[in-house]
């Protein structure tokens, strides 16, 4: 009899991090990579051991009242776990791990990439040029704005928030400024080129560019509401590659057709997939499908993180990155 560990996955992961998995358990994996719901869910909970989730995958309360649980361990692929309702996880004595770090580089470059697109008009001039509408070079054609010494305001200065300032100061000799729920060292701050804010409102309305770079949660939610959107300058720019519920998105919407804001470049949405259809048709909008960690590298450094959670659990050891209980 197979006495190893049953690993249920509820997405595709890459050929590499699979190839790892049934090399040291059962697997069972999804091979349409459609996203699960709370049934596919349950089933899952109740026929193996362990199960590798991702931030897609909603594990609530009501989930995890399913009868029976075999599941032991809930393996989270993606550094956030506000996708799983973790106090009732702890309720049904299961673990729940997740993969921090790795994605900080690919993030902050990501969050550069949205600053680039959203100052320079790139989306829109790909767009024009695609469909066949540009006309050639003139003057006044998709004028954007400069970003090399423009301020860029840093909200969450955790390392993807840190990471992003040493590209703004080193690569762009921008002007960063940052505020947070908490603060790196004086010294750290310094080396980094950030300079500290009092205050989020602060920040805000002194920031030709406002990245944000929160965690989700209910501390966090619409954080950036209509009140927080009218400090920013005229003819600023808002980039968000944090949680999509970090934003009001009417407010959000009010702010961009007002023209109060120049743009935005977003990353992240409140309901994904689903994406606001008044977003869809605005030009100065730069909207990417939660690209934040999507690197061959990151991927697969994600996954492999996993299955040392994995490992390490079904051994009797605690896994490296145990986030409950």
């Amino acid at each position: 009899m197979n006495s190893r560990p049953t690993v249920a996955v509820t997405r595709r992961l890459p050929p590499t991090v699979e190839g790892a998995l049934a090399s040291a358990f059962e697997v069972i994996l999804n091979p349409t990579d459609r996203p699960t719901d709370a049934g596919v869910l349950q089933r899952m909970l109740g026929q193996a051991d362990g199960v590798v989730c991702t931030i897609t995958d909603r594990i609530t309360a009501e989930v995890l009242a399913a009868n029976p649980i075999r599941t032991r361990i809930l393996a989270n692929f993606g550094a956030g776990v506000d996708n799983i309702a973790v106090a009732a996880a702890a309720a049904h004595d299961i673990v729940v791990t997740n993969t921090p770090d790795v994605l900080t580089d690919d993030t902050a470059d990501l969050a550069m990439t949205l600053i680039l697109m959203t100052m320079r008009r790139a989306g829109e001039g790909e767009r024009e040029l695609r469909s066949g509408r540009w006309t050639g070079w003139r003057p006044t054609h998709l004028i954007g704005h400069r970003v090399t010494g423009a301020t860029l305001g840093i909200v969450g200065l955790g390392r993807i928030g840190q990471a992003v300032a040493r590209r703004a100061r080193d690569g762009f000799g921008m002007r960063v400024r940052g505020w947070g729920r908490s603060f790196p060292s004086a010294a750290a701050m310094a080396a980094l080129g950030i300079e500290p804010v009092g205050s989020l409102d602060q920040l805000l309305a002194t920031s030709d560019i406002v990245s944000l770079h929160l965690p989700g949660g209910p501390e966090t939610a619409r954080m950036i509401d209509a009140r927080r959107l009218a400090l920013m300058p005229s003819g600023s720019v808002l980039i968000n590659t944090a949680r999509g519920g970090v934003v009001d998105p009417d407010a959000l919407v009010a702010a961009l057709m007002a023209g109060h804001l120049a743009g935005a470049g977003l990353d992240v949405y409140p309901k994904e997939p689903a994406i606001d259809h008044r977003l869809l048709g605005m030009e100065q909008v730069v909207l990417l499908p939660h690209l934040g960690s999507a690197t061959r590298e990151g991927r697969e450094a994600m996954g492999m993180m996993v299955v040392d959670n994995l490992r390490a659990f079904f051994a009797g050891e605690t896994p490296p990155n145990l986030v409950a209980p």
